[in-house]
């Protein structure tokens, strides 16, 4: 079957793709594979890589580039790959965090928590590019001190709209997305 499996960084990336996929992608089979944070995803990808046996399956792998240069982290994933047999993985890296994502859509942000302050308050100059920020879990905690990583990515994602988001890096991802789903085949038994 085809599928997409993405290998990410930690848990809260995995618990916004099993929300946000099914509802942006609900043709597309996927498997998240979260892990310990940066060092483990990075020793883990090319095993993973090159021992998978499954036939039509596409990698994406994300990570957070946490203010390190974004060229030379993708260099680095893109060599990895290589090496594993993987040339056509999809690396995407959520600048400086996932949370970043999140800040670029204020209306999910205030559909998530149920405070439609959210939007206006996120209007300063500041957060008009989230990806600049260096620490967006830390805004987050302090606008929205009952958010936690995980719950907190499982609410927001119901809510983010794939076509709206001031965050550079996920629109990124999401034409990354777009390329890889149109390319895989349709599904048997699929409806027309």
């Amino acid at each position: 079957m085809n599928r997409v499996v993405f290998l990410v960084e930690e848990r809260s990336m995995a618990a916004f793709l099993d929300i946000w996929m099914k509802q942006v992608f609900p043709d597309v089979p996927f498997q998240c594979i979260p892990h310990q944070g940066k060092a483990d995803l990075l020793k883990s990808v090319p095993r993973k890589l090159r021992a998978w046996r499954e036939p039509d399956v596409r990698f994406v792998v994300i990570i957070d580039n946490d203010n390190r240069k974004c060229e030379q982290l993708k260099t680095e994933l893109l060599r990895v790959c290589h090496e594993a047999g993987r040339d056509d993985a999809l690396i995407r890296i959520a600048c400086q965090e996932l949370e970043a994502w999140y800040l670029g859509s204020p209306e999910a942000l205030a559909a998530a928590f149920a405070d439609p302050t959210l939007p206006n308050r996120l209007m300063k100059p500041r957060f008009r590019d989230p990806d600049r920020l260096s620490k967006p879990s830390e805004v987050l905690a302090r606008l929205i001190p009952a958010f936690q990583k995980v719950s907190g990515a499982r609410a927001v994602a119901r809510y983010i709209d794939r076509e709206r988001n001031t965050s550079a890096s996920f629109m990124t991802f999401v034409a990354g997305m777009d390329r890889i789903v149109g390319c895989l085949p349709p599904l048997p038994n699929a409806p027309d």
